[in-house]
């Protein structure tokens, strides 16, 4: 009882402290009061009762701009309403039913995503660039029972939709242009059905890991009262506010994009959508929209600073408060290069679709501790152990293992990857890190990745992070090869920086200055892109099977 006395008093200490810090104590008005007491009380934290919230508290303010439409809260509210109205009595769906949702990113994404949780049902947003294969296992995987899609690019889904035995055939919504096989999205959300009912906490979206090593699991992310305690405690760390603009660039179907639109949303600020990355384009968006914060992966900030410098100097970027960068390794140089040029705005964190945001690296941080991701976020505790499961020391390299609110109910129908991701309650990706004299979290590579030469353990991210505070190397990523002396030795990919020259030779002999022999790069080969997924992890099974 008083544990339990305690842990309340704790969850309203961090609630009270994150209306003040953000803003929201001041923003919301009296008329939300009823719909914040009813979500606390009925334990509710999903983005269809923030936009509900704000749609009492702040109607006419701007919550969703896209490309082709700018909503305010009460008028996203409306559209949600009505097409959850639609999916309940025409489609027929209710409680656990998942919803594909394939499309690139553009508000009717965002609204579907907030949509189908409403009535209990699994919202599964998938990379738009999937092939008919992929999207086969998916649909099949997931037990789809309707399929949202974007009608432009609709034609790998209607290729396999005979195929398909459990979608109805008038379950294929199309998004965008009118198509034979698809029913318009619009005539969905121009509906006047009776309510549908509403299922509070039983909704979830599921999202398919990045598959860098083999097919995509399904990660199950439900959104108990635990998951708001777990937001607030991120938010009371970052500089996310009520007044926030914050410009979506990253895919909408992956993790990233999806948690920090709901950061967002859940204060009250502004989400702008654009539909893909363009480097220009995202200083034009941000000096347009006055954007505030944004979430980007390394790889963007890698192509805004190839920009020449008379662009770069073109645009006022002077409102960006907070970049956030995550999902994948983040450079010490680049960040120290991107600080220089935009100010101390950068942050960087590490999480995962199956753990949420589990450390938060500050800019202060990145200058003292070159690509660190950071401290914990409260709420979360971090175990690094060996593979006997003992706890390392300072310095030393363990496997990452996690415990939070946030973690994901397991993965969809599959109870055996779930167990071998679990210990004792904690959760791994399969990360290795190590934590610095500062106390700060480093990432080392992924267990799969490290290197054994020599009978030496060589951790990827160690080298590449070496190779690049070289001038002339703008991006490194390591493998093992076979080898018969040293049974692998470490063979390094490497873009060179523009207006740089570079040959192997100059990379190698810079790697043995400051990297233990068994460490350094035997071979060297240069690419004008280092291969990724969508998201901007490098595959590095590609560059393991790479040929001449």
């Amino acid at each position: 009882m008083i544990e339990e006395v305690r842990g309340a008093l704790g969850r309203a200490r961090v609630f009270a402290r994150a209306l003040v810090k953000t803003g929201m104590a001041f923003a919301v008005s009296p008329r939300a009061l009823p719909v914040i007491a009813r979500q606390r009380l009925r334990r509710e934290s999903s983005l269809a009762t923030a936009v509900r919230l704000h749609a009492t508290s702040r109607p006419e303010r701007e919550a969703l701009v896209g490309e082709k439409r700018r909503l305010t809260w009460a008028e996203l509210d409306q559209r949600i309403e009505v097409f959850v109205r639609g999916l309940y009595h025409h489609y027929g769906l209710r409680r656990g039913d998942p919803v594909l949702l394939v499309m690139r990113n553009c508000t009717e994404l965002l609204e579907a995503q907030i949509a189908v949780p409403r009535i209990g049902a699994s919202a599964v947003p998938v990379s738009w660039r999937s092939t008919t294969e992929e999207l086969e296992y998916l649909i099949e995987h997931s037990g789809a029972r309707a399929v949202i899609v974007e009608s432009a690019i609709a034609g790998a889904v209607l290729s396999i939709r005979e195929r398909l035995d459990t979608v109805p055939r008038n379950c294929f919504i199309g998004v965008g242009e009118r198509r034979d096989g698809l029913f318009p999205y619009e005539r969905v959300i121009e509906g006047s059905a009776a309510a549908a009912p509403e299922s509070a906490n039983l909704g979830a979206v599921v999202i398919y890991t990045s598959g860098t090593t083999g097919r995509p699991k399904g990660a199950v992310r439900r959104f108990p009262r635990e998951t708001q305690d777990a937001v607030l405690r991120f938010l009371v760390e970052t500089p996310i506010c009520e007044d926030d603009r914050h410009l979506a660039v990253c895919p909408m179907y992956h993790s990233t994009a999806f948690g920090f639109i709901g950061f967002t949303m859940a204060v009250g600020g502004t989400v702008v959508v654009t539909s893909a990355f363009d480097a220009e384009d995202f200083l034009r968006i941000v000096e347009r929209e006055r954007i505030t914060s944004t979430a980007v992966v390394p790889t963007m900030l890698y192509r805004i600073l190839d920009l020449p410098d008379e662009v770069l100097t073109r645009y006022d970027t002077t409102s960006l408060r907070a970049v956030f960068c995550g999902g994948a390794p983040l450079s010490g140089a680049i960040a120290r290069r991107f600080m220089e040029r935009f100010g101390h705005v950068l942050y960087n964190f590490y999480g995962a679709t199956e753990t949420g945001i589990n450390t938060l690296a500050t800019p202060e941080e990145l200058l003292m501790s070159p690509g660190t991701i950071g401290h914990a976020v409260g709420g979360n505790e971090l175990l690094l152990v060996d593979d006997e499961g003992r706890p390392v020391s300072p310095g030393q390299t363990g496997e990452l293992y996690v415990k939070n609110a946030m973690l994901v109910a397991g993965y969809h129908q599959d109870d055996a990857a779930t167990r071998a991701s679990m210990r004792d309650g904690y959760f791994s990706v399969g990360d290795l890190a190590h934590r610095d004299g500062e106390g700060l979290f480093h990432l080392d590579g992924r267990k799969r990745d490290m290197i054994i030469s020599g009978g030496v353990n060589v951790y990827p991210r160690e080298v590449e992070e070496t190779l690049c505070r070289h001038p002339g190397v703008a991006e490194a990523a390591v493998v093992g090869v076979d080898d018969d002396e040293w049974g692998e030795r470490v063979r390094a990919f490497v873009r060179i920086e523009k207006g740089q020259s570079l040959d192997a030779e100059d990379v190698m002999v810079f790697a043995r200055l400051h990297l233990a022999g068994p460490k350094a790069p035997r071979d060297v080969i240069f690419l004008d892109e280092l291969p990724k997924n969508p998201t901007g992890k490098v595959l590095k099974r590609e560059l393991r099977t790479y040929r001449d």
